[in-house]
């Protein structure tokens, strides 16, 4: 089947943290040359869309422009100046979360703000945690970037934003508002940038739980690769079976 365009992951599914999957890149060079239309959509908060480029460029040679990169901090940015609370924020996230928000008009504000935004942060403290704590038990609205319990890396699956916002969930009894894959929000959004419809493209990844889902959950065709997150021996149990299942992307037939 021919799609005129493409959503694709990248953790896990171009790269594992520092090393670079090689069919990732011959998948990214064969759109290229048929000038198809794709969409790099990731959860990961913690690099701009500029900075995913050039690292892209530098560390693995894939050459993309930055309007081809949407975050799951771009689609939190559109969500909190759609509902319009207010201007103040307390984020748990590094710098690819934080200063895109505050770039965006966001004042920084730890005792009352309007949204307790929670994504990846690799320095983490306790007392951040508290703060948010504190914060949503006041009545700040709880928004968190992505679900993904796990990050695939060279060193294994590391502890990933879900799983920091699962503590605040249970420290707060409030459940956050999810932002990216597999929410309706980031898809939605990422078609709009593409500019097809969502039977036209087929979304790429390798993680059933977010990547997958968002497909499944939003009409989307999906094409798991099992390069990442979701292993060989899980995809019999699948609840709903993906529109396909590569081991690699060098099996993709481009027709």
């Amino acid at each position: 089947m021919s799609y005129k365009g493409y959503l694709i992951d990248l953790d896990g599914t171009i790269y594992r943290g520092k090393e670079l999957i090689p069919a990732g890149k011959r998948f990214v060079e064969t759109l290229q040359e048929k000038n198809l239309p794709f969409l790099f959509v990731t959860n990961n908060t913690t690099k701009s869309p500029q900075t995913v480029q050039q690292r892209l460029a530098n560390e693995f040679s894939i050459f993309v422009d930055s309007q081809t990169i949407y975050t799951a901090t771009l689609a939190t940015i559109d969500f909190m100046n759609e509902k319009a609370l207010g201007k103040k924020v307390f984020v748990i996230g590094e710098a690819g979360l934080i200063d895109l928000i505050l770039a965006a008009g966001y004042v920084w504000e730890e005792e009352n703000p309007d949204y307790v935004v929670v994504g990846l942060d690799s320095q983490v403290t306790y007392e951040k945690f508290v703060q948010a704590t504190l914060a949503i038990q006041k009545g700040a609205f709880f928004i968190g970037t992505n679900p993904d319990k796990n990050i695939p890396t060279e060193r294994g699956l590391m502890p990933g934003a879900g799983s920091l916002i699962a503590l605040i969930e249970t420290a707060t009894q409030k459940k956050a508002t999810y932002i990216g894959k597999p929410e309706a929000i980031i898809m939605e959004k990422a078609l709009a940038r593409i500019g097809l419809k969502k039977e036209d493209v087929i979304m790429v990844g390798d993680n059933y739980e977010t990547d997958i889902k968002s497909g499944i959950n939003n009409g989307i065709d999906t094409l798991l690769v099992l390069t990442g997150f979701t292993k060989k021996e899980d995809v019999d149990s699948l609840p709903v079976a993906p529109t396909f299942v590569l081991n690699e992307l060098d099996e993709w037939t481009f027709e």
